[in-house]
Order: structure tokens, then sequence, then C-alpha cells
């Protein structure tokens, strides 16, 4: 201490105390009073006027170890005190020698350690006194010029962190954050011990700043950062070095780990501490081993995600850029790191989230599956704020992307980030802010789409779907599966899914309904399942037991493959049904029963999850599945009354409001039982024609399905009489088919259809297209009734509105276009359809009865008739195109509907190609239109299993949403059918295939009709060939060489060029695939309806030894397969075949049309072309009446179509549109060659081009 010149000895104090503190006559109490007295006077003398002399006696006996040692505390306090202020008094200087200074300073330290608990202790004013004292006047710092310093301070710094643990004053806080710093401020070198303490206050990763030590740690490394940066720098150098020499185990790691923890606590607290540490760590990011990689990476990670991260990032750049660069890294678990701490980096860097956005996109692709994932999960992890502000669409919807991944956890955490954020946006969607519907509200949308695509996606998006955007209303607390008073908010729940509709296009709408569990017969397979583990009583049965658990394995084979692991899902359904818990089977049948109201659905589901949960936790995934598939969590009865209101009163949402009330009234009509009241109330409403349409179609629909469930009075009867007479053809087509099922009002019926019968020669257009929907009700529904003016009714339908000759306004509908919207077509040409529609119905309703075959043959003969003349009733009919695309629309599906009768099937059977080749209609709303109901007549196995050849016909369209349906109808199929079914459905159906090719109009044996027929073929082995059937399908294939077509010699030449063509190419795709390629061990019957056998063995040999196929489609397989094809020993090369006298071939249609794919042959032009053909595009699409079972033109789900423009190609049509006589060479070439000559289309698109180019 450096002695300073006192200014003034005037006012000079000396101490007058002058006892004697030291002897050993002095009791404890004497020396106390004594000490206290001392220590007051002390106390209160002016360090700069103090006579240092005066305190001579005190400062000698005050180091007396008498007093330093005496066993009484108080003693020792106050001679802690004296000595303090002698020290306070003497400074700057040291009254004592080093020695006696470090015994005096160990002494004051022991003292605090051990006496400064709490306000209420001891003395406690006394050591606050002495630690204010060393706080104040600095005399703590004469430490660091002792001997062995650093082991005091070092001591010191131990006994202070381990002081202020005790929760004391604040102010003693300050003082001892005083003492520290002053002591690392002094210091020449600070002991390595004394930093090991400090960080060793930051090593618990859960310490706060109200944890005394670590605040205080805090504190002091703060103010001493200057100084304390270059020893922290060489603390974690120390620790990575040593630890670096030797790493072989994990074990070796945790060090250095250690060292990196510390760094991320320091730089939430401490950061200016680390000026010399972020580069060295940017060092590490360069280091071959993956592990310190690893480590470094997660720790900048964090440290640049913390609310002061952006400060690093501008003061350290390049450390910020050779982080990110980690994005690259070779090893999969450093980028995992990267990604990990995007969430924080998204908060706190606004002026990098483009940066850290781009390399977030770029890592959704990585080639990880858990980096992917990781990705999604940071999205998933983030607040609405966030994702609103600082989240573009872009990446959003490339999250969504994801939800395709191949792996499972990557499309779980897609699916689960979008699923949140919407769940957070809903809120400000429902109130209309422009920014969230904008942002957010094509999530569900997205979503939806994705579970249409694949079996995989289709369960992760369900369950999405149920928690995030349709969720069942929370439950309040844990008891609300087992309160009886359990409050949810109907109208707010169905309101949400009215305002989510909103956003849907018609593909996601539809997948909601189909996932709403509203469609499907009923008992469901979930029902039988249920009834199947009651029945098997856990094992213990008591009658039929084989019967019992067959039937129960059959039930859970066939859910199980619903799932996406079927496996997992029999053995946990297995296990289920073991359990046998009644009170789950309960619960389940709660959720099931279409009865249930929302409250009880909310109820039962929890508790049987619950339940599920404690009993069968590994089974709860597969469960949670089942219940959700099996109970109607999205649509109940409790929704049917606020749906109505919405209808009712006209809201935005009154639209999707009604088309769920409509789906309802279809698929489900029992939900509406508790509601009849309502729906009588809503027909009353005759000002509403949306209210009375809805409210009669579900009137309809529960009479149907139950009419002892309504009682009408007289007036409301009185009403539905005059519904159905009306002009409004929904409103009357409900009122005359909830007529037609009410029992015992039967007269209603006759009454009816003999004001009709009266009224359809005068009526209206209008009044026509409503009066012929109530006939084709009442003709299906109460045939008795029709009969009784069937004579007239038919002889109008078909003389005067099929057959005759209607005027047409010409400005109706524009003749280039090949399809309109419903509202678009003219009240006549509705009727005219709907005429069909009765045709229909009427057969359908005598196909019991002994006449069946009477009223159907001129029906049939009809509907042939207009499959053939593209839908009109001669070639040269002046139809317009809108009309005859939906006229054969109708044709083509009332023959499905009259093909599941198996008296009319046979009949339809001999034109079935001219029904098959309906999928490749040139316009494409009868395509699809067409395929939809097909697919829904197969699904449900109304249909013949030769119909499964018709969706492999769909390979050629231009349009991917008709491939698809057919794709997927297929590919349902096969995992949803026995192996044993899969033969009959899918593979024996071969032979048909090949013989409907054989048949189909686009056949001929030049080279280029080859390729194009090759790929029916391919596109066949490609959804169903596999090694387990390959050689049933070229056994199939070859045996069409040992048969004759049952209708010529021509079919037949043709039948054995397709089994040439299918044997190469099933070699060919055999030899690619390594399959084996045996002889089919079996015998196949073939189909006798289609195939003779040959007349004798010669003719058979010279079959087998003629080569059908020509050498440019021989070398074209083996230069384009792969495959060099084994041709037959030749007893002749034929020529392809010309045809003879200009004629076509027998069974050509006369009117020809597009090729497969309803155009011409594709030019290789602009892909804004589409295809060189008639075909155009528009926006939207409609289905035809037919396409329904209700007879009204309705809306299709696919969002856009593709319409076309064809000529009716017989001599007569030709000679109309000035089109000359076909060359030979077109001739050869078949109906695509000669559709492709023809003027008129060249025409029709120079018109469509000159459209498009129009604004």
């Amino acid at each position: 201490m450096v002695a300073q010149t006192r200014t003034s000895t005037s006012a000079v104090k000396k101490l007058t105390f002058n006892d004697k503190i030291v002897g050993k006559s002095l009791s404890t109490d004497t020396l106390l009073k004594k000490l206290k007295v001392l220590h007051t006077e002390l106390a209160e003398l002016d360090q700069e006027l103090v006579d240092v002399d005066s305190l001579s006696s005190a400062r000698a006996q005050l180091i007396n170890t008498s007093l330093l040692l005496h066993k009484d505390r108080g003693v020792k306090a106050y001679t802690a005190c004296c000595l303090a202020d002698i020290l306070r008094l003497y400074a700057p200087d040291a009254p004592y020698t080093h020695t006696v200074l470090r015994d005096i300073f160990q002494f004051f330290f022991r003292q605090l350690s051990a006496g400064l608990k709490g306000a209420d202790s001891p003395y406690y004013n006394e050591y606050f006194h002495l630690l204010e004292s060393l706080s104040t006047v600095k005399s703590v710092v004469l430490v660091c010029d002792l001997p062995h310093a650093d082991a005091l301070m070092t001591e010191i710094f131990r006994d202070f962190f381990g002081l202020v643990r005790r929760d004391l004053a604040k102010k003693i806080e300050l003082f001892i954050a005083d003492i520290l710093i002053a002591l690392i401020d002094e210091c020449q070198s600070l002991p390595s011990d004394v930093l090991d303490t400090i960080m060793a206050q930051f090593m618990d990763k859960h310490a706060r700043l109200d944890q005394p030590a670590y605040r205080l740690a805090v504190q002091v490394c703060n103010a001493t950062s200057d100084k304390l940066q270059r020893h922290v720098c060489q603390y974690f150098t120390d620790i990575i070095v040593t630890n670096s020499r030797d790493l072989d185990s994990e074990s070796d790691f945790d060090e250095i780990r250690t060292a990196h923890d510390l760094v991320k606590q320091l730089s939430r607290s401490c950061p200016s501490l680390l000026h010399s540490v972020i580069p060295q760590l940017e060092e590490e990011l360069r280091v071959d081993q993956i592990q310190v990689r690893l480590i470094v990476t997660q720790a900048l990670g964090e440290i640049f995600a913390e609310k002061g991260g952006a400060d690093l990032v501008k003061k350290y750049p390049t450390t910020w850029n050779v982080w990110l660069m980690r994005k690259n890294d070779k090893a999969a678990a450093v980028r995992l790191k990267l990604v990990e701490s995007a969430k924080g980096l998204l908060l706190h860097l606004p002026d990098h989230r483009e940066t850290v956005e781009d390399m977030l996109q770029l890592k959704l692709l990585d080639p990880d599956e858990k980096v992917r994932a990781a990705v999604c999960k940071v999205y998933s992890q983030i607040d609405y704020e966030t994702a609103l502000h600082y989240v573009s669409e872009t990446q959003l919807r490339a999250i969504a992307g994801r939800g395709m991944d191949k792996k499972h956890a990557v499309r779980v955490e897609a699916l689960n980030a979008l699923g949140k954020l919407y769940s957070l946006a809903y809120p400000e969607i429902e109130s209309g802010d422009t920014s969230a519907v904008r942002h957010f509200s094509w999530i569900p949308n997205e979503i939806l789409h994705i579970s249409n695509m694949t079996h995989e996606a289709k369960a992760g998006a369900e369950q999405v779907i149920v928690d995030y955007v349709f969720p069942l209303p929370a439950s309040s607390g844990t008891s609300a599966s087992t309160s009886k008073n359990v409050e949810v908010d109907e109208t707010a729940w169905t309101d949400r899914l009215l305002n989510t509709l909103q956003h849907l296009d018609d593909l996601a709408v539809s997948a909601i309904l189909n996932m709403s569990g509203i469609k499907g017969s009923r008992p469901t397979m979930y029902d039988h399942y249920l009834q199947a583990c009651i029945q098997n009583n856990g094992g213990v049965i008591d009658e039929n037991e084989e019967f019992v658990i067959q039937r129960l394995n059959t039930v859970v084979k066939h859910l199980s493959r619903q799932f996406p692991d079927p496996q997992k899902a029999t053995e946990d359904l297995q296990a289920f049904a073991r359990a046998n818990e009644n009170r789950l089977y309960k619960l389940l049948k709660t959720c099931m029963d279409p009865q249930s109201d929302l409250k009880s659905v909310v109820k039962a589901s929890n508790e049987f999850l619950r339940r599920v949960e404690q009993s069968l936790d590994s089974a709860l995934p597969t469960m949670t599945i089942l219940l959700r598939r099996s109970s109607l969590c999205i649509i109940n009865q409790s929704s049917i009354s606020t749906l109505i209101k919405r209808v009712q009163k006209s809201s935005p949402s009154s639209k999707h409001a009604q088309q769920l009330l409509t789906f309802i009234s279809k698929h489900c009509p029992m939900l509406h039982k508790p509601h009849v009241s309502e729906l009588t109330k809503a027909i009353a409403d005759e000002k509403n024609a949306v209210s009375v349409e809805v409210g009669m179609q579900a009137l309809a629909a529960v009479v149907r399905a139950d009419e002892s469930l309504v009682v009408f009075d007289s007036r409301t009867l009185e009403r539905v009489i005059r519904f159905a007479l009306g002009e409004n053809p929904k409103i009357a087509k409900s009122a005359a088919r909830l007529l037609a099922f009410l029992k015992g009002h039967e007269d209603f019926c006759v009454e009816i259809i003999e004001s009709i019968s009266d009224k359809l020669s005068e009526a209206t257009p209008e009044y026509l297209v409503a009066h012929t929907t109530v006939l084709a009700q009442i003709a299906r529904f109460q045939p008795d009734a029709f009969e009784q003016k069937s004579d007239p009714i038919m002889a109008f339908l078909i003389k005067k509105l099929l057959m005759g000759r209607h005027q047409r306004d010409p400005d109706d509908m524009d003749v280039d276009e090949d399809w309109v919207e419903d509202d678009d077509v003219a009240p006549i040409e509705k009727a005219r359809i709907l005429a069909l529609k009765v045709c229909r119905n009427r057969c359908l309703a005598h196909a019991s009865t002994e006449t069946a075959l009477e009223v159907a043959t001129p029906v049939l003969k009809m509907f042939s008739t207009l499959l053939e003349h593209s839908g009109s009733y001669s070639a040269g009919a002046p139809d317009s195109q809108q009309v005859k695309s939906r006229m054969r629309l109708q044709a083509a599906v009332s023959l499905l509907h009259l093909s599941t009768v198996e008296v009319f099937a046979n009949v339809i059977n001999t034109n079935f190609i001219w029904l098959a080749v309906t999928v490749q209609d040139p316009c494409y709303h009868v395509r699809i239109n067409f395929l939809t109901k097909l697919v829904s007549l197969l699904t449900a196995r109304k249909l013949s299993p030769r119909f499964n050849t018709i969706p492999f016909l769909t390979i050629h369209d231009p349009e991917a949403s008709v491939r698809n349906r057919a794709t997927a109808y297929i590919t349902f199929v096969l995992k949803s059918l026995t192996p044993a079914a899969r033969v009959d459905h899918l593979e024996i159906i071969f032979i048909r295939l090949l013989h409907l090719l054989a048949h189909h109009p686009d056949f001929a044996t030049a080279h280029e009709n080859m390729q194009e027929m090759a790929k029916y073929i391919e596109f066949y082995l490609e959804l169903v060939a596999s090694s387990e059937n390959i050689a049933l399908i070229y056994h199939l294939a070859m045996k069409a060489k040992t048969v004759r077509d049952a209708e010529s010699h021509t079919y037949s030449e043709n039948l054995y060029t397709m089994s040439e063509l299918a044997q190469e190419l099933i070699r060919t795709r055999a030899q690619g695939r390594s399959w084996t390629l045996p002889s089919y061990p079996g015998k196949v019957k073939l189909p006798s309806d289609i195939l003779r056998a040959l007349p004798n063995p010669e003719a058979a040999t010279k079959i087998m030894k003629t080569q059908y196929l020509s050498e440019e489609t021989m070398t074209w397989l083996k230069e384009t397969k792969g495959h060099r094809p084994s041709a037959p020993t030749k007893e002749k090369k034929r020529e392809p075949r010309e045809v003879k006298d200009g004629k076509s071939p027998p069974a050509k249609r006369t009117a020809s049309r597009p090729r497969a794919n309803g155009a011409t042959k594709r030019a290789k032009t602009q892909k804004s072309a589409r295809w060189n053909s008639d075909q155009s595009e528009s926006e939207e699409e409609l289905s035809s009446d037919g396409t329904e079972e209700d007879g009204q033109l309705e809306k299709a789900t696919s969002p856009k179509r593709s319409s076309s423009v064809y000529s009716e190609t017989g001599h007569d049509s030709e000679k109309e549109d000035g089109g000359g006589q076909p060359s030979e060479r077109e001739k050869k070439l078949g109906r695509k060659a000669r559709t492709r000559a023809q003027e008129k289309i060249s025409k029709q698109i120079k018109k469509n081009t000159a459209r498009s180019k129009k604004p």
C-alpha cells in the first residue's frame, strides 16, 4: 500500500481506548464488552483524520492468537470487525506483515463462512459490517500481494460462492461481488482454481438468474470480462487439447461436450467472455472427428439461436458462414444438429431469415430421413406470429410436399407441422383475417390431397385432420370422460367444418366426405369386427367355436389390410379381442352408433383411448385408427340442426351445408332421425327453395330407410304432392321418392302418374324436366302405379321426346364445345336425358318379373344405338355435340346399371365392346364419369369380373385424372382381394382383355397400331403381374392361340396377333425382373361366351406355326424392349390385312371417332398445345345425371376437363362434312388414321387455337 501525506493535523483524532484485551484473567463477558467498545470507537474514526500511532496498542493486541482462536463466536466476530477497521484506518498502508495479513484474511473468511447464515443469526450485524468494510475499503486486494496468494484467492472464491447460496440479503450479495471483482482486477494472473470455481457455476444446464451463485458468477464475469477473456479462452483450449489426444469411445467426448455446454451457458449470460472462444469454435467445425463437429455444430447453433444471437452473427460473420456450411457436412448427424437449431434462428435473427429459410428448404431434400423430419419438426414448434410473419407460404408448401415422403417419420412430422399451424391460425381464419386466410387456409386442402395419394400417407393425414383440422371439442379437465355433464359446443364444432370447407377444392371435399364415415353400407366392417369380438368372448366359446374363430380371423384379416402396417394391425386387433373387456366394447359401440350425439362420442372416445392405453398400450396406435375410422367424428347427428339453420339463413357456408345434408341423405339418412320435425318445418318455408329442396331430400331418405319414423299430417302430404307436380325438378324428385316409399299411400303415386300423363303433351320444357324426373322415380320404386299409364307415357317419351325433332335456339349452346355446365343445358335436352333414365328404371323395376326381357329388349337396343352413333339415333342426326355427349354417357351408365342384372347382362355382353370403349370417349366428362360409375359398381361387386378389363383401356388417356382413378381402383382391388379372388377378378380376365383389344375399333396389324396395343398390355402387366402370377398370365396369353374367336375368323387372327404380342411383352418383363417363367401347372377354363374350340388339330398346328406379328413389330420388340422375340417356326409370313372393297371389317363402328384417348395421334409440338387433336382444355367439369342414383345433373370432382368435338364419319356424315372417300393407306390404318384425316377436325383445331388466343 502506498503511503499518503495527511493534509491537516489540527483535526486529527486519537484512539482513546487503552484497555488490555489480551490476558488470561479476562472473562469472555468482560472481553466482549471491551471489544464492543473498541469496535464502536474504531468504527467512528475517520480514515483521513486519525492518528495511526494511537492505534498501535490495539493493532498489536488484535492479532493475538487468544482472540483469533477464541472459542466464543462473539469474541471472534468483534475481533474481525476491529481488524477490518484497523485495515481501513491504516489504508493505503498495510499495518501488518504478509504472514500476519494472510492469517487475518483467513480469519475473516472463516468467520463469514461459519457465522453469516441469515438476518436472524447471532452477530449478524458484525458480520455485515465486516463484509461491508472489505467491499468498500477494498482492503481485500492486499491478498494479491501476499505469498501463496493463489491458494488464498481460491479459498476466498470457494467460500464466497458457498456463502452466497444461503439466500442472504441482496446487499450482502453485492458486497461479495464487489470483493471478488476487486480481487480479479488486482491480481497479476488469475489462478486456474479460481477460474474453475467461477466456471463451475455455469455448468448446471438448469442454472437461472434467480439462483444466487449463478447470479454472482454472471455479475463478476460481466464486470471483469476484459481480464477474463484470455483466461476463459485458455481454459476452453486446455480442455479441448487435453481431451482430444485419445478419442476412442463416447465417454472420451464427455469433457469436450461439457466444455461446449459451458460455452453455451456463457453465451446466454456473459457473451463478452467469448471474444476469443468463438473463433476457436470456428476451427473446430473443420476438424475430421465427426463427434467434435457434431458437438460444436450443436453448440454454435444454440448460441446463434439465443436472443443475443444476432449480435454474435454480426461480430463473427465468418464463424456464422462456416457454421452454415455444415448443411453439406458428409455426416448426417451434423446436418441434423444444424437443422435442430433453426427454430431459434427464425425467431431471433430477423436479418438472416431468408438465409435460414433457404438452408431449411435445401435440407427438406436431404438424403437422410432424420434431417428431413427435423426440418418439418422445426415448423411444428414455432408460434403463430412467427409462422405468419417470418415463414413464407412457399416454405410451408415445401413442408407439405414432404407429406408424400417415402419415409413414415418424415410424413408424420410434415403433416403434424401443417396441422399444428392450421390449428393455431384457425381463430384468425374464422374471423376473416386476410393474411391468415392467404397464408394458412390452403393447409387442409393439401393434407386431404395427400391422403388420397398413397395408402401409407392416408393414416397419417387422417390423424392430422382429426387432431388439428376438425378436432372433437375439448373436454373440460381430466374427469370429463367420466362426468355425466360433458359440455361441448356443437354449433362451433359444425361451423368449423363449414368454414374449412369454403377453402377446399372438389377433390378435398370428396376426401372429407369419404373420411367422415357417413358413406358405406351398414353394418360396417367395424361393426362386424366388434360383433366378432363379442362372440369370441376372449376365446371362451360355447357353440360353433370353429365358425366364430374363423369369422373373427376373416374380419381381422380384411380390416388389417386398411392399416399402414397390416401385420401389426392384425396382432393388435387380435389382442383387443383376447382382452375381452366389455366396457371397451360398450364404449366402441357408442362411438360407432350413428345415433350417438357429439357429447356421447367425446365422452366415450376419451374413456376408450384411456382404457386402451392402460390395458393394451402397444395396441393404442391401431385402436386409435380404428376408433377414428369407425366413429362419426367429423359429422354426426349433432351437426344436423346447425346445418339446417345455415341453409335457412343463406349464410356464406350455406352451399356446403346443403352439400353435407345432401350427402347425409344419400348415404346415412338415419342421422336425420332425431330431426324430422325440423325438416318438416324446413319444407313448409316454400319461399326458401334451397331449404325446401334439402328438407324434402332428407325426409325422402328417412322414409326410404324406415317409413315408420315419419308421420305426416294431411297438410304436409298435400304440400308434398304439390311439390311432386311442381316445376322444380330436384324438389319434385324428392317428393316423388318420398311418396313412393310411404306405405299405405300408393294411391298418391297413381294420382301423380295420371296427372303427369295428361299434362305431358302440353307441358313446357321446364315442367317437362320436372315431370320426367318424377316419372323416373315412380317407374323405379312404384312400378305398379307407373304401369297404369305406361303405354302413353313411354310412347310420348320415346316418339315425341327422344326420337322427335326439337327446335333449338342456336344461341343456347356453343356448337364448338362438347360439354357445358348443367345450368346451360336447355330444358328440353335435360328432359331427353332424363327420359333415358325412365327407360332404365322401368327395366330395373321389372328385372325379377317374367316380362323383364320383353320390357328391356327395345331399351337395350336403344342404348346400344346411342353408343354406336355417338349419342344419336342415327349417323346423320343434327343433335349438338353437348347433347350427344350427355346422351351417350347416360346410355353407357344405364347399361352399366342394367348389367348388374344377370338376365340383362347376357344381352348387353353381345355389345360389350361398345360399352367398354366409352372409357375412351372423345369427351373428358364422359370418360371420367363413366369410369367413376364403373368403379363404384365394381367395388360393390355388382358387376361381373369381365368389367375389370375396362380400366386398363385408360392408358392412352391424355388426362392424368382418368388414368390415376383407374390405377387407384386396380391397386385397391389388388390389396383388398384374397389371392383366390384376385385370380378370378384380375388374372383370368387377361384373356378377356386380349379378346377386347382384338375387337377394339383401333385394332390394325400395322406397326404403329401394334405399338399402341402394346401399351395396354404393358399397363396391365405393370399393375397386376408379379413373380407369383406371371406363369398364369403367360399361360393365358399362349392359350389365346389355341382357340378361335366366337364371332369371325377375322377377329381370330386379331386375337392371335395380340397373343403373340402379349407373350413377347411378358417374356421381356420376366427377363427384366429376373422372374422365372415356368409352365403353369394348373388347368384354366377359358370363357366360352367369347371363345370357341378349333375345329381340328391341323388348324391348331397351322396357327401355332404362323407368325401374326409383322417383322417391323418384331424388330421393334427386339430393339426397344431389350428382348429377342422367339418367333415360331414360320409356315408363312403374314402381311397386315387390307380392308377389301373399301368396307370396314365386320363390327367396326360406322361412326368413327378419335382413338383411345379421345384424340388423333399426338404430334410432338409445344406443351401448350396439349395434343394435336380436337381436344381443348377448360376449367370445370360436370357429371351426367347418370353418374348417380338420382337423376340430377351434378358437378363432378375433377378440377379440369378436356372437351373435344368429333365427326360422325359414316358415309352420310362424310358427305355432309365435305370429306372425301378414305384412301387405301387410310383403310389399312383403321379408324384412328381415318379420324386423323378428317377435314372437320383440322378446322376445329384451328377454331380452338384461335379462341384460346383471345383475351
